[in-house]
């Protein structure tokens, strides 16, 4: 993530370009990829992206199924949100698509509701003097809240009540509060069903109380609504969008009363609201439905939902949570009593000033970034900057897709934690910006002004810049390497999942970035050699150094990893066999990067000079070491290579931003160094206060973007637990290792289940003492694998859907 430049529309570090010309390059209009991509089976493949749509009415279980959870399923607070930190305080419930943070103050219930696919901005296709992408709220358009709802109790006020506590139950999906006014006990849930598609609260109390005040939804760009129930409108981009609410109670009165909901008496209230935009997954229709009426479908879903009791509502949310949240268990040790008597925020801090380990808080981080993952990623478009989760209209980097970084952390989590089909809104989205990146990728990536233009002249398949929007844009600078890591991305879900029908929905992608590279790699000869091998073309290595260096390892890994995951996609599907072996054979001429003679780090650039800042956040160099497995402290790669990136690795510091943190901590548990990657979890783990880089009181990561002012920034929530799992289990197709760099703070005895492996495998295992005890490994398409810890491994086969039990391992 590149630091926010002083006017986000305009970064005061771009040169100037030259003036406007035509690409000669280019021999392929926008409307010609278009249609080359519809007949490519693509359109087919957009409507896998549902919208915001009718749907059927959900199955309803009659009861909830008892808990066996323990205290790490648990989060809980002694105070409520504040108003005006509610991305710091307030808690997040989602359903996938629709969101909210809610303060649970006793006496006004504040919830900011978003909706993932409500964004300013279009396909951003004029470029800026430079050849670049222009950034701004209106061109490239910016992520934004849908509305705000809250629910005045006049008489509860937190002054007057005793005994506040709110919880997340990471198990069921809940938040929940309660207190005690007048000797009567108060208690109000909130979820986000995705069944009804809606999100409900109800408030309820034991003792003869009552509830009385106003509800009112109200828009957050200036809308005026002209009902107290819903309200609709649309932005200059033509996305139209609309919320509505309904309340209904007993024992009392719930009336409309102008632009606002009244309710007096009443013994329980509930409450519905829902919401959404007309935004169609498809490049065809200008990625809008024109015959969705956003306004009139809230209003549907919520009276749909209000036909049904509370409890109705929340058993239909537990079940549909539980079947994704159940998949995987983790216990990393016990926690003592004094840990265990203290509210998660005091529990932060008392981690922080005391050092010690606390693991059944760590486990709790990691189950909870899975509820911020099936919360937010589901039947919609993926995660971006902010997840779902937004206090206003002007999130830094427009909350969008950041392509060098960003997105792509924020799904290493999703398979690894048993969560793979929250995967497939990564995916679906891809495929529904195809054709537009391939028609500006064509028309402009030539551009005479634009550095980065491929020096051949040539010009093949889609690109993207730094930043994606939801309209088929780009934003910022180009990103040559940016095709190539979405497509790793993408190929590694299939590497854990081995289904061949989403093996060939992403095929396109990865042959379309092949194309890319294919139009853009150059050939050079080695200094001092008469041997050529192929480079990219004028490039940067996110996010420091030159920005015209040809050959930077980040570029050269990407392309190799690209090539290799095309072929062996191709031959799984029987499809291209020239074009495979084309790719092959310019795989094989590609130059690898080397250890500079002056540093001994890795070379980030074809030079032994260090070109960048030697602490810098980002890890591009060592991209071959994680996300990327050609780099592998097991022999298989010189010692020499393996010893450059661990000292390139430890230059880099263990002190930086969360997500930084989170890709180091990866990258020490590739290295088999346990202690620097708990290390770096750890100084995850440290408190947000007053904007620091941390944890925040709602266990939302804080990116301290200058002295004083902290964002939030989601991907760090999903990094840190990825390492943690990489820390348990390391996988590639046909070899995983158990434990690979377990710390001290976890060896005493822990299990996980559900933990999936590269290959097409789920292990589930038991340790005591640093050493495994028990390992139960189920096929999931995977058929042989070598099963290896402490210098031993055994050989494993296996029909899909089969499993075995190991034991006996030695230390």
């Amino acid at each position: 993530m590149n630091p926010r430049p002083t006017d986000p529309g305009k970064d005061p570090s771009r040169d100037p370009g030259n003036s406007p010309g035509s690409n000669p390059g280019s021999d392929l209009s926008r409307r010609t990829a278009l249609s080359l991509a519809a007949t490519a089976g693509l359109t087919a493949a957009l409507g896998a992206l549902p919208a915001f749509t009718a749907s059927a009415a959900p199955r309803r279980p009659a009861d909830t199924p008892p808990l066996t959870g323990t205290s790490h399923d648990q989060l809980w607070w002694q105070a409520p949100g504040d108003e005006g930190s509610l991305i710091e305080q307030g808690l997040p419930v989602g359903n996938g698509r629709l969101g909210a943070l809610a303060s649970n103050d006793p006496g006004r219930e504040l919830l900011l509701i978003s909706d993932v696919t409500m964004w300013t901005g279009g396909l951003n296709e004029t470029l800026d003097a430079d050849g670049q992408f222009p950034y701004g709220r209106d061109d490239f358009g910016s992520f934004t809240l849908l509305a705000r709802l809250t629910v005045d109790i006049p008489d509860h006020d937190l002054s007057g009540v005793n005994g506040y506590r709110r919880a997340l139950d990471l198990a069921q999906g809940l938040v929940t509060s309660s207190y005690v006014r007048s000797g009567v006990t108060y208690r109000r849930q909130i979820f986000a069903s995705h069944p009804d598609d809606a999100i409900v609260l109800h408030f309820t109390q034991s003792g003869g109380g009552h509830y009385t005040g106003t509800i009112t939804l109200d828009g957050t760009h200036g809308e005026k609504p002209s009902h107290a129930e819903s309200f609709g409108a649309s932005f200059p981009n033509g996305l139209r969008y609309g919320a509505a609410v309904k309340a209904y109670g007993s024992g009392g009165r719930v009336r409309v009363n102008g632009t606002r909901i009244d309710f007096s008496g009443c013994k329980d209230l509930t409450v519905v609201v829902s919401g959404g935009t007309n935004y169609a997954p498809d490049a065809d229709r200008g990625y809008r439905d024109p015959s969705l009426d956003p306004e009139k479908l809230a209003r549907t879903k919520v009276l749909a939902a209000a036909a049904h009791s509370a409890d109705t509502l929340r058993r239909t949310h537990i079940a549909d949570y539980r079947r994704l949240y159940e998949r995987f268990t983790l216990s990393l040790g016990t926690s003592s009593d004094a840990q265990r008597s203290l509210d998660t925020w005091e529990r932060l801090k008392a981690r922080a000033r005391d050092g010690a380990p606390d693991p059944e808080l760590e486990t709790a981080y990691l189950q909870y970034s899975r509820y911020l993952m099936i919360s937010g990623s589901r039947d919609s478009l993926p995660l971006n900057l902010q997840g779902l989760w937004l206090d206003g209209n002007d999130p830094d980097w427009m909350g969008d897709y950041h392509t060098d970084i960003n997105i792509q952390m924020n799904y290493w989590m999703a398979d690894r934690a048993g969560l793979s089909e929250c995967f497939d809104a990564f995916a679906d989205y891809c495929l529904a910006q195809l054709p537009s990146w391939t028609g500006l990728t064509h028309d402009l990536f030539n551009d005479p002004r634009n550095r980065y233009r491929n020096s051949t002249g040539k010009v093949g398949g889609w690109a993207v810049a730094f930043s994606t929007n939801i309209h088929g844009g780009s934003g910022w600078w180009w990103h040559p390497a940016g095709n190539a890591w979405l497509s790793n991305s993408l190929y590694e879900h299939y590497e854990y999942t081995q289904s061949r029908a989403y093996l060939a929905k992403i095929y396109p992608l990865l042959k379309g970035a092949c194309e890319f590279w294919e139009a853009r790699l150059i050939t050079t000869t080695l200094p001092g050699t008469s041997t050529e091998v192929l480079i990219d073309d004028s490039d940067w290595s996110p996010e420091h150094g030159p920005q015209d260096a040809k050959g930077n390892t980040y570029s050269q890994e990407l392309v190799w990893a690209l090539f290799g995951n095309f072929a062996a996609a191709a031959a799984e599907l029987k499809r291209d066999t020239a074009y495979a072996d084309t790719i092959t054979s310019l795989r094989k001429k590609l130059y690898l990067p080397e250890v500079s003679p002056k540093t001994g780090w890795l070379q980030e650039w074809m030079s032994p000079d260090n070109l960048g800042e030697t602490t810098h956040r980002h890890l591009s160099v060592l991209i071959g070491l994680f996300p990327g497995d050609r780099i592998r402290p097991d022999g298989s790669t010189p010692p020499e290579i393996v010893d450059g990136a661990t000292a390139l690795l430890t230059a880099r510091g263990m002190n930086s931003f969360g997500w930084a943190n989170a890709w180091r901590a990866l990258c020490w548990a590739r290295l088999k160094n346990a202690d620097k990657a708990y290390q770096l979890v750890a100084n995850n783990l440290r408190p947000s206060t007053g904007g620091t880089n941390g944890t925040a009181f709602n266990l939302f990561d804080i990116y301290e973007v200058e002295k004083g002012r902290g964002i939030f920034q989601i991907d760090a929530n999903f990094g840190t637990p990825a390492a943690m799992s990489e820390m348990l289990l390391y996988s590639r197709p046909g070899h995983m290792e158990l434990l690979p760099a377990l710390p001290g703070a976890w060896a005493a005895a822990g299990s996980v289940t559900g933990l999936a492996a590269r290959g097409g495998f789920v292990v589930d295992l038991r340790w005591k003492d640093g050493v495994p005890t028990s390992v139960r490994i189920r096929s999931v398409g995977g058929r042989t694998t070598t099963v290896a810890h402490g210098g031993g491994s055994r050989t494993v086969r296996l029909e899909p859907g089969e499993s075995i039990t190991l034991k006996g391992f030695a230390r």
